[in-house]
């Protein structure tokens, strides 16, 4: 890995994403592998007059601490992470997988205990404090991105150094278009689905929160989906790779689910009230991520898709949906992938991947990655 990639990827973390100023403490949080990139976040921070802290999260200790929690052990690791995330202003976590099924043997109950005891703390550090959450080059996720570990790393470096100030320019026309929106309506194999998102809110996803990044998103108006959708791409969730999960809704609940996996499927889905809900919808647009690898911080970004989250709504485009959940589910909509249309109140909006309405042209990959 050339040290000099790691300096820009670093620069644009602390610069353009967190806009780091002196005095801030900011949280650096490392899972698995990620030492390179943490070293110099912290040497860069240093250097901006901030306070760099550091965490490791080693998942084979994390799956053995998982399996032996307790109500009164996890009651008294929130009054300590409670004292700590008050007192940083940032986070940016770096997530360097070497075995996407370590946890999966994870009793659920115990899942669901930490889960729910941690959910405000994990509000606070989604909504109330500056963050970012990025992958690092690992073997592993080459792997799953069937690529040699050398090309990963180039792919890697390409769609995280985006200019993403152009890509926040870019994708204003569909804030607006979004924002203004009643009726959505999408269509394609397996999928005719439709609801409201009137009065939301819409919020762009441009290297702020995640990298790569490249989405717009909004969410549903709560118990408005009606209909089937049916998502073309694999997606691991707490240990386990699904694959042809089917949703049909009926006032916006999720009656019907069904995968490869489908009785662990509702047992996620069933993990409380909100979990049979969507908190989010959001189209992406990322030029240069085109193949499903089975990473959600990857394929959530690919062009020509959407997503629609069973789980918790952003702070930001609120709809009401509280879950200990958020599964970011994707349907890529170009040709090979079958197409599929998207319909903004009775307007075609995009088709087989390809914007068409005049104004969103620029987010087309052919204009935006000039």
């Amino acid at each position: 890995m050339r040290d000099e990639r790691i300096g820009k990827i670093a620069n644009n973390l602390l610069d353009y994403s967190l806009d780091v100023q002196p005095g801030e403490n900011i949280m650096i949080m490392v899972y698995d592998e990620g030492e390179i990139l943490a070293a110099e976040l912290v040497k860069q921070l240093y250097a901006k007059g901030a306070f760099p802290h550091v965490r490791y999260v080693r998942p084979k200790v994390q799956r053995e601490w998982m399996k032996g929690l307790s109500n009164a052990q996890m009651a008294q690791v929130v009054r300590w992470e409670e004292e700590m995330w008050l007192g940083m202003q940032g986070y940016i976590g770096i997530h360097g997988e070497t075995n996407g099924s370590e946890m999966r043997d994870v009793p659920e109950d115990k899942n669901r205990l930490f889960a729910e005891a941690y959910r405000q703390i994990a509000h606070h550090i989604d909504n109330k404090i500056k963050g970012m959450r990025i992958n690092y080059p690992t073997s592993a996720l080459a792997q799953k991105a069937n690529m040699p570990t050398e090309a990963f790393e180039d792919f890697y470096f390409e769609v995280c150094a985006f200019d993403y100030r152009k890509m926040a320019e870019a994708c204003r026309p569909l804030y607006d278009l979004m924002d203004k929106t009643d009726r959505v309506r999408i269509v394609g194999p397996g999928t005719d689905v439709s609801f409201s998102i009137k009065g939301i809110g819409t919020r762009t996803a441009v290297g702020k929160r995640n990298m790569p990044d490249g989405e717009v998103y909004t969410a549903p108006v709560r118990d408005s989906i009606e209909g089937t959708i049916s998502y073309n791409t694999p997606s691991q969730y707490k240990g386990t790779l699904f694959e042809n999960v089917r949703f049909v809704f009926r006032q916006g609940k999720i009656v019907e689910a069904t995968a490869n996996h489908t009785e662990r499927l509702n047992q996620i889905l069933d993990s409380d009230e909100g979990a049979r809900y969507i908190g989010e919808f959001a189209i992406a647009f990322h030029p240069n991520i085109l193949q499903p690898m089975g990473d959600i911080l990857f394929d959530e970004k690919i062009a020509g898709s959407f997503h629609l989250t069973p789980g918790q709504a952003y702070d930001e485009a609120d709809n009401g949906n509280k879950s200990t959940i958020h599964w970011d589910l994707i349907n890529i909509q170009r040709p090979e992938y079958g197409g599929g249309e998207i319909w903004f109140d009775d307007r075609l909006i995009r088709k087989d991947g390809v914007f068409v309405h005049e104004a969103l042209l620029g987010l087309n990959p052919e204009q935006l990655d000039k």
